[in-house]
């Protein structure tokens, strides 16, 4: 494993697991929501997020987190291994919740807040963000090992076991 997306429900934890994984493998990690957002909670323009996207993966090594389904195939058709955080609605509710509250910054000059729309992506995630994403997986992930993690208790395990290899 040396070029791996980690991708899920948004409060899955992605961040974190990347992180985590990068210091077993030490692989490098980037966290594509601090390179989208600029401050103010501005997008970065389409045609650029593609053309950074492209610049991430033709490294030789890293571990790329989020999702952002515009530019998946870039991601998918690059990595060796996606990681799929599956993780019960609840869960991920959750910890959107507690992050909210515990505040911080989800990138430079973009405080964590109160975001109904996103709450709102993360209570549908189990019917159409899913279904998105395994089609994502079908349609550009075709050579490429696939994970699929369904409760943080399995991901915690996973980091376990790649951590004693």
């Amino acid at each position: 494993m040396r070029r791996i997306a980690v991708i899920g429900c948004g409060g899955a934890g992605k961040s974190t697991f990347s992180r985590r994984l990068g210091e077993i493998l030490g692989l490098p990690v980037t966290h594509l929501d601090r390179l989208f957002w600029r401050p103010g909670w501005v997008p970065t323009e389409r045609a650029e997020w593609r053309r950074i996207q492209r610049g991430l993966v033709a490294a030789d090594r890293w571990i790329l987190d989020g999702n952002y389904g515009g530019t998946m195939d870039i991601r998918l058709a690059a990595a060796d291994t996606v990681i799929l955080l599956d993780f019960p609605r609840r869960t991920c509710l959750r910890r959107a919740l507690r992050r909210t509250i515990r505040g911080g910054e989800q990138a430079p000059g973009c405080p964590e807040r109160f975001d109904p729309e996103f709450l709102r992506w993360i209570w549908t995630w189990p019917h159409a963000g899913r279904r998105r994403m395994f089609a994502h997986l079908a349609e550009h992930g075709g050579g490429t090992r696939q994970i699929l993690l369904s409760s943080p208790r399995e991901a915690a395990a996973y980091l376990a076991r790649v951590r004693s290899r």
